[in-house]
């Protein structure tokens, strides 16, 4: 048989101390006890394995032994210069018999009348023992940890304008905070009952789509068993709150912004800060501009005599109307751009996004035979073929 690494198996160094080891070992039968894993062979396997592990770095006696030889036999001595032989042969690797384990039975006897496997381990799992053992002292339930509170998120609607300006709002948040009787404990202190979540199994049934599967109670923590809940808070620790919190919106945010005002989440338990509050920003549309990051875009129309002659005209901006020079011969598509008259940036508010502008030259439509022959004349003064550029002539 190979030679186990006990340390490894439990998942502790090797300096590890005594409260370590049973925390490590714990956790792990915890999680591949039988009546966890059902007729899993390969949680009870490593069930065994765990428990071998701890049966031996458990003992300072044959944890010595473990160090110096590499495995545990029993005649096996550390302090002896010869380290000692296996008895079964020479060469033999530590084993442990887990023939006389009913991990079955719920009586409390075995077959081969030694103890049971639940008896064994009704401190791990709430159990009581029976049999010749008698009934074990169930540990007492875990006392609850201080837990930061969980954080909210809600969303705001808010104009083209407003998101530019920023925004100062009073929203209503309905959050919980830590309970006032219990302080966040979810119980009085009292006497220990059976945990009315689970019922005293230890174990909630949860559904994930058309699966069901079971897990740890987490008002127990799956001991079956808890002190008298709290009856403000029905043991959940904390109570529920309705507030008016003030929103401060930065300028410069768009949709999908996170804005976090601090410590107005749920509440935390045990003197546990409350989680925080995010704001997520859904911006509306502009009837003309466009919102691309901080920079802003817009189509104007002009004239053919405004694109031929050049002129001055008003385009609009997120904070109004603007002077924007159209110089002679301006071509239709051609881009203009107005520094600084974009967004503020989130990161850097002392810097702005630019506003570019396109402009579309617009044909007159041609009514009057005046106007045809203006055009006509206009025609001869400045005879031009445009397609040149595309070879035809």
């Amino acid at each position: 048989m190979a030679k186990k690494d006990y340390y490894n198996i439990l998942g502790v160094k090797k300096d590890a101390k005594a409260d370590e080891i049973k925390k490590a070992y714990r956790r792990l039968a915890r999680k591949h006890h039988p009546d966890v894993n059902p007729n899993d062979k390969v949680s009870e396997d490593k069930f065994k394995e765990v428990q071998e592990a701890y049966d031996v770095l458990s003992d300072e006696k044959k944890r010595k032994v473990f160090d110096r030889f590499g495995y545990y036999a029993d005649n096996l001595d550390a302090d002896s210069p010869f380290g000692g032989g296996a008895s079964s042969g020479a060469g033999a690797s530590p084993g442990f018999d887990f023939s006389g384990f009913d991990f079955s039975s719920t009586s409390g006897q075995t077959g081969s009348g030694g103890s049971s496997f639940r008896d064994i381990f009704s401190d791990l799992f709430g159990g009581s023992g029976g049999g010749s053992a008698g009934t074990r002292t169930q540990p007492e339930p875990p006392r609850p940890m201080p837990k930061k509170g969980r954080d909210i998120e809600m969303p705001l609607a808010l104009s083209f304008a407003e998101s530019f300006t920023g925004l100062t709002t009073n929203i209503t948040v309905n959050r919980s905070e830590q309970c006032s009787r219990c302080q966040g404990a979810g119980d009085t202190g009292g006497p220990v009952v059976q945990c009315t979540t689970c019922k005293g199994t230890g174990q909630v049934l949860r559904t994930g789509g058309r699966l069901q599967f079971s897990q740890g109670c987490p008002d127990c923590e799956g001991t079956g068993r808890r002190r008298q809940p709290c009856s403000l808070c029905n043991g959940k620790g904390v109570t529920p709150k309705s507030e008016q919190v003030k929103v401060k919106i930065p300028a410069g945010v768009d949709t999908g912004s996170r804005v976090r005002i601090p410590k107005k989440g749920h509440g935390g338990r045990l003197g546990a800060e409350p989680g925080d509050l995010f704001i997520l920003t859904n911006v509306g549309k502009h009837p003309f501009l466009t919102r691309k990051g901080d920079n802003v875009y817009i189509t104007v129309p002009i004239t053919v005599s405004e694109a031929a002659l050049g002129t001055k005209i008003e385009v609009p901006t997120v904070e109004g109307k603007a002077q924007l020079k159209i110089p002679s011969s301006t071509e239709s598509g051609q881009k203009f751009r107005l520094r600084e008259r974009g967004f503020p940036s989130l990161r850097n508010p002392s810097l702005r996004g630019d506003q570019f502008i396109e402009v579309k030259v617009v044909l007159p439509r041609v009514i009057s035979e005046e106007t045809k022959d203006l055009l006509r004349q206009f025609e001869k003064l400045n005879p031009e073929n445009p397609r040149k550029v595309i070879g035809l002539e």
